[in-house]
């Protein structure tokens, strides 16, 4: 197996609001708009999908009751400098995210802050001042 992830798609409740919070709110380029059902987005090295939460419960082959929610992983988005992760926190917010954590000095040596997308989707704003992951 390759060291890669290729796509993270998110279950979603509402495909129209969250493609215009991806779309619309943080910038995100949509990649082939007119395909029904699915919204993709294609980013540096990876791609993010969104796709209605039942559909993909269907897809896995579960119930829709049996998907656990988003609580035990978080999505991350690393800038280049505290600066960046304050702007990209405010833009999130201006967006739609409610604000969970402010960025802030961490335990590691970086700096960051934490969002919740309308959909519930935790997303770290990162600078880490000892890897560029941006």
């Amino acid at each position: 197996m390759k060291p890669k992830i290729s796509m993270i798609t998110l279950g979603v409740e509402d495909l129209e609001a969250a493609t215009a919070f991806y779309r619309d709110g943080l910038g995100l380029p949509l990649f082939n708009a007119e395909k029904e059902g699915v919204r993709f987005f294609e980013l540096a090295g990876t791609w993010l999908g969104l796709y209605p939460k039942n559909a993909l419960a269907e897809d896995i082959g579960i119930h829709v009751a049996e998907m656990t929610g988003t609580g035990s992983f978080t999505l991350a988005h690393n800038v280049s400098s505290p600066a960046a992760v304050d702007a990209m926190l405010a833009q999130a917010v201006t967006a739609g995210a409610r604000l969970i954590k402010p960025g802030q000095q961490v335990f590691w040596g970086g700096y960051s802050g934490y969002f919740q997308d309308p959909e519930g989707y935790y997303w770290e704003v990162a600078f880490n001042p000892f890897i560029d992951l941006t």
